[in-house]
């Protein structure tokens, strides 16, 4: 298999997590974001993702596979040990729930094509723009702290004491938190729970700095 990653992607972030908890084989392949316009709008890279997004993930049994959870679900069903989503429906739709929250509340607001166009069509400086990050960030994280601190089916991890789902999305987002400078002292459960994750091999090896395209 082959991961089309950008080391800084939270989406990317989450694929590379998931594969190192199933213990798959797979080579990065590097498309910078940032690098001669944007190398994810190269007609090679659109032909396998047309909406020029990362990460899309190269298995020869499957194609091209786009959108990180979709992609984590090919995982689940076609590697299905170790599980990452737990045995019974309405704890599936749990760790599902929190998963969405992140990837589709939180990071859309913050992810690098919405940072663009407010600095280059609507104009607003660096300082205003990294406020908005912040706080649609916090908004998001401090929801999800309120959450994980009350639900008794929280273990070391979002769920229990195994990674699931949920924490591939979870690491991701509060790395982007901490470099950004957001309040992390509200969030003492979500903070517990990535240190948890970043204990973890699988995590830490998946982690910005340990890619081959780092900077």
């Amino acid at each position: 298999m082959q991961l089309y990653s950008y080391f800084r992607s939270s989406a990317a972030y989450r694929v590379r997590i998931a594969l190192n908890l199933k213990r798959l084989d797979y080579d990065i392949v590097p498309v910078h974001l940032l690098k001669s316009g944007g190398e994810q709008f190269a007609p090679a890279y659109r032909q396998l993702n047309a909406d020029a997004l990362i990460p899309t993930l190269l298995d020869e049994a499957a194609g091209a596979l786009t959108q990180s959870l979709a992609i984590i679900e090919y995982l689940e069903e076609t590697y299905p040990a170790p599980a990452l989503l737990p045995v019974h429906a309405i704890d599936r739709a749990y760790v599902r729930s929190i998963a969405l929250a992140i990837a589709c509340d939180i990071h859309p607001l913050n992810n690098l094509r919405v940072m663009r166009y407010l600095k280059n069509s609507l104009h607003v400086d660096d300082a205003a723009r990294d406020d908005w990050y912040r706080h649609w960030c916090q908004v998001g994280l401090e929801g999800l702290e309120a959450r994980l601190s009350r639900d008794a089916r929280v273990g070391k991890f979002c769920y229990g004491d195994t990674p699931t789902l949920a924490d591939c999305c979870l690491a991701p987002q509060f790395f982007n938190a901490k470099r950004l400078n957001c309040d992390l002292s509200v969030l003492p459960t979500v903070q517990r729970i990535n240190d948890a994750c970043l204990a973890l091999d699988a995590f830490a090896s998946a982690a910005p700095d340990r890619q081959p395209d780092a900077e």
